[in-house]
């Protein structure tokens, strides 16, 4: 039965609350605390008389209030965000108060002078779901409105909302007829889009530009640990690097919403760095903060603007459920310094660049035994070296490649919490043809940080190499988006998983564009062009990719009588890590068909 003690009635519940607030009061809460008190005597307490809504808590940075109907309590909290944006536009966008706003109708428990239950808390919910400055509705009140009001809406879908067990049909309010610039950035994907570009080296040393980029990749990392958020590559936002493209440019070219931009200028033993959140779709800047500090403190600057440009951006990040594994940070900020200037070199692939780079990493090593991304970086150099070699060493007789998966290994026994450890890890792994372990760290890490290019595209070709690559295109896609300037080489694993979905006529044409300049730089490339241009029946075609690629690497041989067009090939179906023999086989019979003894 029904309990009659308790008193009940449906209600229309807006739930509001300030953006950024802890962060606003800590810079000035004097000043804080006098724009609130403004702010609810100049525009909330007048819009809700006027809508007939009545005032049930009042918190310091958010309000719940009731209204009779549900026509009022949209209406009111429409009113409330246009009238904050006019009445704020004389003050520096780092000291508005921007609200966001939910707004439900259900059924609520009266309790002397407040409202409990279910019907508050989908409210609350609703508006910690609602990106800064916007209104988001529960299907329920959106039910209620066709008709009654000039306000137009888009369906946000069905949102899963902390502690409400069922999903939550919801809509978010466009203004004015157009979304707000908020709202225009969150559609240009699934989640809020957000570019970092390279922070401006303020210092007067050119020298000291591998410390500002550092800096704006640490960013990068952190922001991307964020599953909220989504975060375009360090290769895609370093390309606008000394161009004067109007950030609304960077927007639409990136497709991203938000566009972080700052600087660094180090001097002696401090840091100072500043940066700012833009509004890729008006240019508007929504946040600007300065750090100076010691730099020895420098992590924790990072931390705090990854969090601040995350609050800015995104929903709240819920901690006790969305918290990512942070990377353990090295113990001497000079082991750090070191660590970046060889991985501003450890993508030069000149002998000299490589040996500058591993010295680097391994004076940081020196420093700091236990600095994890510095046994990376040497895992990679041995790896690269190995590479360069090419043909003509045996897996097992190749000290560089044992000492790169050593390295990797390393790496892992002391941060097992860096995704970037464990996607090292995994295609070490792959280069000794260890499938199943590559599987397995590929995965940790992808789990770890779903929004690293790096990862997904390594993902991509491990699935692809183990016969899944039906599962490996989505991921290929995934990394493509997240890194739209990304680096050729990323088509070559786009060709490596077209070719195994027998798709040969875009694996071809992809490959033919990739050596178009210069063909006997990519034997690899050449051979697998050759095997899809046989499948496809191109047969000259492919006999002249064939003799591009072994000509390519004749003088890698080493002088051994015994190597040959017959060793060639099976070191390219050895390279081409290719775990089912039906695979393989598939390869060898398009390079048979292009003359090659396979």
């Amino acid at each position: 039965m029904a309990d009659t003690g308790v008193e009940r009635r449906l209600t229309a519940i807006m739930a509001a609350d300030v953006v950024g607030y802890s962060r606003m009061v800590e810079a000035d809460e004097a000043g804080t605390l006098a724009a609130l008190r403004h702010l609810r005597q100049a525009v909330l307490e007048p819009l809700l008389a006027e809508h007939r809504g009545h005032l049930v808590k009042l918190m310091g940075d958010g309000l719940i209030a009731e209204f009779g109907s549900i026509v009022g309590a949209v209406a009111c909290a429409a009113a409330i965000q246009r009238q904050l944006v006019v009445i704020q536009e004389q003050i520096p966008p780092e000291r508005r108060i921007v609200l966001r706003i939910g707004i439900n109708l259900g059924d609520v428990v009266v309790e002397g002078d407040d409202l409990l239950g279910d019907g508050v808390n989908v409210a609350a919910r609703l508006e910690q779901a609602c990106p800064p400055g916007g209104v988001l509705i529960s299907g329920t009140a959106h039910d209620q409105l066709p008709g009654k009001l000039d306000i137009g809406f888009e369906a946000a879908g069905e949102l899963r909302l902390k502690n409400i067990a069922r999903p939550v049909r919801a809509y978010r309010m466009v203004l004015d007829g157009t979304s707000s610039p908020e709202l225009a950035g969150l559609r240009l994907a699934d989640k809020p889009a957000v570019a970092v570009l390279p922070f401006e080296n303020m210092s007067g040393d050119p020298e000291q530009v591998y410390f500002s980029d550092g800096i704006t990749e640490d960013i990068i990392t952190e922001l991307s640990r964020f599953h909220d958020l989504m975060v375009i590559a360090r290769h895609s936002s370093f390309s606008f690097r000394g161009k004067s493209t109007d950030v609304r440019e960077i927007g639409r070219m990136l497709g991203t919403g938000y566009v972080v931009e700052g600087s660094v200028r180090r001097a002696g033993g401090r840091v100072r760095i500043t940066a700012q959140l833009v509004d890729a779709t008006t240019g508007a800047h929504l946040w600007v903060e300065r750090y100076d500090r010691a730099l020895e403190d420098v992590f924790a600057v990072q931390e705090e603007i990854a969090q601040s440009i995350t609050a800015t951006v995104a929903q709240r990040i819920i901690q006790d459920s969305e918290v990512a594994a942070r990377r353990r940070q090295p113990e001497d900020i000079r082991a750090y310094d070191l660590f970046l200037q060889g991985n501003r070199l450890s993508d030069v692939f000149t002998p000299e660049a490589q040996a500058r780079a591993q010295a680097f990493f391994e004076q940081a090593l020196q420093i700091d035994p236990g600095f994890a991304r510095a046994h990376t970086g040497l895992a990679w150099i041995y790896l690269n070296r190995s590479v360069a070699r090419g043909v003509g060493v045996p897996r097992a007789q190749d000290a560089d490649r044992a000492m790169a998966l050593r390295q990797a290994q390393e790496a892992l026994a002391k941060d097992s919490n860096d995704p970037r450890v464990h996607s090292t890890l995994g295609y070490m792994c792959l280069m000794w043809r260890d499938f199943d372990q590559a599987e397995r760290h590929m995965e940790l890490a992808r789990a770890m940080n779903p929004n690293d290019p790096l990862i997904q595209i390594f993902w991509a070709w491990v699935q692809s190499c183990i016969g899944k690559p039906e599962r490996a295109m989505p991921a290929a896609e995934s990394a493509f988006r997240l890194n739209p300037c990304h680096p050729g080489w990323y088509n070559y694993y786009l060709a490596h998983i077209l070719f195994r979905l027998g798709r040969d006529q875009e694996a071809a044409d992809l490959l033919e564009r990739l050596t178009m300049d210069a063909p006997a730089l990519h034997p690899r490339y050449m051979a697998l062009r050759a095997a899809a241009c046989s499948h496809l029946g191109r047969i000259e075609e492919a006999q002249h990719c064939a003799r591009i690629s072994i000509q390519s690497v004749s003088d890698r041989w080493h002088g051994d009588p015994a190597a040959g067009p017959k060793e060639y090939v099976d070191w390219l179906v050895d390279v081409l890590y290719l775990r089912r023999d039906e695979d393989a086989e598939r390869l060898r019979e398009g390079l048979r068909r292009a003359g090659l003894p396979a």
